[in-house]
Protein backbone atom coordinates (compact mmCIF):
# COMPACT_ATOMS: atom_id res chain seq x y z
CA UNK A 1 0.00 0.00 0.00
CA UNK A 2 1.32 3.59 -0.69
CA UNK A 3 -0.53 7.25 -0.68
CA UNK A 4 -0.39 9.06 -4.05
CA UNK A 5 0.22 12.70 -4.14
CA UNK A 6 -0.70 15.30 -6.94
CA UNK A 7 1.38 18.62 -6.37
CA UNK A 8 0.44 20.36 -9.39
CA UNK A 9 2.43 23.67 -8.86
CA UNK A 10 5.27 21.86 -9.74
CA UNK A 11 4.20 18.69 -12.09
CA UNK A 12 4.96 16.12 -9.50
CA UNK A 13 3.47 12.95 -8.27
CA UNK A 14 4.75 12.16 -4.54
CA UNK A 15 4.28 8.21 -4.17
CA UNK A 16 5.00 7.16 -0.57
CA UNK A 17 4.21 5.42 2.87
CA UNK A 18 0.78 4.99 3.54
CA UNK A 19 -0.58 8.14 4.72
CA UNK A 20 -2.42 8.25 8.41
CA UNK A 21 -5.36 10.67 7.76
CA UNK A 22 -6.50 11.79 4.41
CA UNK A 23 -5.46 14.62 2.85
CA UNK A 24 -6.93 16.93 -0.72
CA UNK A 25 -5.15 14.80 -3.52
CA UNK A 26 -3.90 12.07 -1.94
CA UNK A 27 -5.06 9.03 -3.04
CA UNK A 28 -4.19 4.98 -1.59
CA UNK A 29 -2.95 3.09 -3.94
CA UNK A 30 -2.41 -0.90 -3.57
CA UNK A 31 0.95 -2.37 -4.33
CA UNK A 32 0.37 -3.75 -8.05
CA UNK A 33 -0.92 0.05 -8.31
CA UNK A 34 1.88 1.76 -6.79
CA UNK A 35 4.65 -0.34 -9.01
CA UNK A 36 2.74 0.26 -12.13
CA UNK A 37 2.34 4.09 -11.32
CA UNK A 38 3.60 6.89 -14.27
CA UNK A 39 2.51 10.06 -14.36
CA UNK A 40 1.62 12.46 -17.44
CA UNK A 41 4.27 13.76 -20.39
CA UNK A 42 6.27 16.34 -18.41
CA UNK A 43 5.14 14.82 -14.93
CA UNK A 44 7.69 13.89 -12.61
CA UNK A 45 7.03 10.70 -10.36
CA UNK A 46 9.36 10.80 -6.65
CA UNK A 47 8.78 7.43 -4.73
CA UNK A 48 9.97 7.83 -1.22
CA UNK A 49 11.20 4.56 -0.35
CA UNK A 50 9.14 3.10 2.82
CA UNK A 51 11.63 2.76 6.10
CA UNK A 52 11.58 -1.24 6.53
CA UNK A 53 13.56 -1.28 9.60
CA UNK A 54 10.80 -1.18 12.36
CA UNK A 55 11.39 1.84 14.84
CA UNK A 56 13.45 1.30 17.97
CA UNK A 57 12.26 2.23 21.29
CA UNK A 58 11.84 5.72 21.90
CA UNK A 59 12.59 7.84 24.80
CA UNK A 60 9.76 7.42 26.59
CA UNK A 61 9.62 3.86 26.19
CA UNK A 62 12.93 3.29 27.86
CA UNK A 63 12.20 5.86 30.89
CA UNK A 64 9.03 3.87 31.39
CA UNK A 65 11.03 0.75 31.34
CA UNK A 66 13.64 1.96 33.63
CA UNK A 67 10.93 2.86 35.84
CA UNK A 68 9.17 -0.70 36.15
CA UNK A 69 12.79 -2.38 37.18
CA UNK A 70 13.38 0.56 39.84
CA UNK A 71 9.48 -0.33 41.23
CA UNK A 72 10.30 -4.17 40.61
CA UNK A 73 13.14 -3.80 42.37
CA UNK A 74 12.63 -2.18 45.08
CA UNK A 75 12.12 -3.83 48.70
CA UNK A 76 8.87 -5.15 50.04
CA UNK A 77 7.65 -4.65 53.69
CA UNK A 78 7.59 -7.75 55.59
CA UNK A 79 3.77 -8.87 56.39
CA UNK A 80 3.35 -8.64 59.28
CA UNK A 81 0.72 -6.29 62.11
CA UNK A 82 -1.05 -3.72 60.33
CA UNK A 83 -1.20 -0.44 62.69
CA UNK A 84 -4.04 0.61 64.55
CA UNK A 85 -5.57 -3.07 64.64
CA UNK A 86 -5.36 -7.07 65.20
CA UNK A 87 -5.42 -7.95 61.31
CA UNK A 88 -2.24 -9.05 60.23
CA UNK A 89 -0.96 -9.17 56.79
CA UNK A 90 -0.06 -12.73 55.47
CA UNK A 91 0.82 -12.02 51.92
CA UNK A 92 1.67 -9.55 48.97
CA UNK A 93 1.10 -9.99 45.48
CA UNK A 94 1.95 -6.42 43.47
CA UNK A 95 -0.05 -3.58 44.82
CA UNK A 96 -2.68 -6.19 46.77
CA UNK A 97 -2.64 -7.78 50.13
CA UNK A 98 -3.66 -10.93 51.86
CA UNK A 99 -4.99 -9.98 55.39
CA UNK A 100 -6.16 -12.53 58.28
CA UNK A 101 -7.87 -10.85 61.22
CA UNK A 102 -6.90 -13.01 64.04
CA UNK A 103 -9.63 -13.31 65.90
CA UNK A 104 -11.33 -15.32 63.51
Amino acid sequence: MATLTYVYADSTAVLGPLATYAEPHCYDLCADHADRLTAPRGWEVVRLAPDLDPPGPSHDDLLALADAVREAARPRPEPGPIPGGSTVEVGRRGHLRVLRDPDR
